[in-house]
């Protein structure tokens, strides 16, 4: 082994001060560079294209099976770190990642994320390394879950051929399996923090016992640290942008707002069902969109390896800048030294409110992440798709990328959650931290001859 519903927004948006936004952000640096496998950007003049369905395959089987265990309820006390903190980008980046590298480990069109299998490969089912890697991820992560995942492989098991392939496969994803865990132990996620005191200044993060403090220690896949992209920080409460964000949110987010439409609410609600349930169920439609196992297993890499590595970035940046939701904004803004605001303690958002600082979004962080890996990987923002919500039981389909993206910042907004600038800011660090993961993993091989495979080389390995 070796480590190596269908509503488009319309005139609510502010595209410029993304573009304004782009500008800055805590920029590292770090420039896009789309693969050199990957279809260039379309004409913008060009239609949207639909997402293909290739069926039904061993990557969205194990993808679900992956969600359905990590939402599953456990058989007794937490005997992982993972059992005892889940974090649902991380776990389920983990296992889309083996199955990745099972199956560079026999296609041998990208280089691994990082465990190249002494196990034999020649011959091996790719179908059946997959599946092991996935459940080897999954038996070591969430072993109190097993209810979930040991019906489903044994079903899965079933449907497998007899034979050779199918037991060189398992020996494969197994041995995937095992340094993936390895690699991923002692993750950071068990560090011990001292109990949180909230801020008592204006513009403090005002939230009791808030979720996940200990995400920001957590050890990336690809950024080099949490810190890489961190944000610039939120406007000064005395400034003319900070009025303008609190304005926005005041008129849109209040939860009896006359000024929102019924359309603009149902929007906000869509978006506030859990993300363990709402974007693991939603992204799975891309595990099939790929024309082969190994293509589909690549994309969902990608998408969960750039999604983990983004809200690591952006919840460092929230524990970092300790920003005061709109609720605490609002109801105290008598403190907060800017003529332009006035105090309203009768104001409630929207929606419920995650117990996190504010700033950056992290919606707005996700949008960036996923409309620039989706855009790198299609070759084009025109691309139609659709998400439902178990919230309010609707579906929406967007006609590209940034009708996506637009529609996960605006409903925050929308919903009293976030201001402005957190999600123009945020949408930068997913931007970033995507562009950096497709320039460091998930390239193609490269064979000495340059032949147009290995096998056409005379040699099955590329370096």
């Amino acid at each position: 082994m070796t480590v190596i519903w269908s509503f488009p927004i319309r005139s609510w948006i502010v595209i410029g001060a993304l573009a304004l936004g782009a500008c800055g952000g805590g920029g590292s640096g770090e420039q896009s560079r789309v693969p050199s496998d990957f279809p260039r950007e379309e004409a913008s003049r060009s239609r949207s294209s639909a997402l293909p369905d290739h069926g039904a395959n061993v990557v969205s089987r194990w993808s679900r099976v992956a969600m359905d265990t990590y939402n599953g309820t456990r058989s007794g006390p937490a005997t992982t770190p993972e059992d005892l903190r889940p974090l649902w980008p991380v776990d389920l980046a983990t296992v889309h990642l083996a199955m990745y590298d099972a199956a560079m480990a026999i296609a041998r069109t990208h280089k691994p994320y990082a465990i190249e299998p002494s196990a034999p490969t020649e011959g091996a089912s790719i179908d059946a390394a997959v599946g092991a890697a996935a459940h080897g991820v999954l038996k070591a992560l969430f072993p109190t879950r097993a209810s979930v995942f040991q019906s489903a492989y044994d079903s899965w098991f079933a449907t497998l051929p007899d034979g050779p392939a199918r037991d060189r496969g398992l020996a494969v994803g197994a041995e995937v399996a095992a340094g993936i865990v390895a690699l991923r132990a002692n993750d950071g996620r068990s560090v011990v923090l001292p109990p949180f005191a909230p801020g008592t200044q204006p513009g403090d993060f005002r939230g009791l016992n808030p979720i996940t403090p200990w995400f920001p220690y957590v050890k990336p896949f690809v950024i080099r640290h949490a810190a890489q992209f961190r944000t610039d920080g939120p406007p000064a409460l005395s400034s003319r942008r900070y009025a303008r964000d609190w304005k926005e949110v005041f008129e849109l987010g209040g939860a009896t707002s006359a000024m929102r439409t019924t359309e603009q609410t149902e929007i906000a609600r869509s978006h506030t069902e859990f993300p363990n349930t709402y974007w693991p169920r939603n992204l799975r439609q891309f595990a099939t969109s790929q024309p082969t196992v190994a293509e589909n297993a690549r994309l969902m890499a990608m998408i969960w390896t750039g999604m983990a590595d983004t809200l690591l970035g952006c919840f460092e940046s929230k524990y970092h800048h300790l920003f005061w939701r709109p609720a605490s904004a609002i109801t105290l803004a008598d403190s907060d030294g800017n003529d332009a605001t006035f105090a309203d303690s009768a104001w409630l958002p929207l929606g419920p409110v995650p117990n996190h600082p504010e700033y950056p979004a992290a919606h707005a962080c996700i949008a960036g992440t996923l409309s620039e890996t989706l855009k790198q990987a299609f070759g084009t923002r025109k691309l139609s798709f659709s998400f439902n919500s178990t919230e309010t039981g609707t579906t929406h389909t967007w006609a590209s990328l940034d009708e996506m993206a637009d529609e996960l910042r605006e409903a925050r907004i929308w919903g009293g959650m976030h201001f402005r600038t957190s999600l123009v800011d945020g949408t930068v660090l997913g931007q970033q931290t995507a562009r950096y993961v497709m320039r460091h993993a998930f390239e193609p091989r490269r064979c000495r001859d340059h032949a147009a495979s290995a096998e056409a080389a005379g040699d099955s390995r590329c370096d």
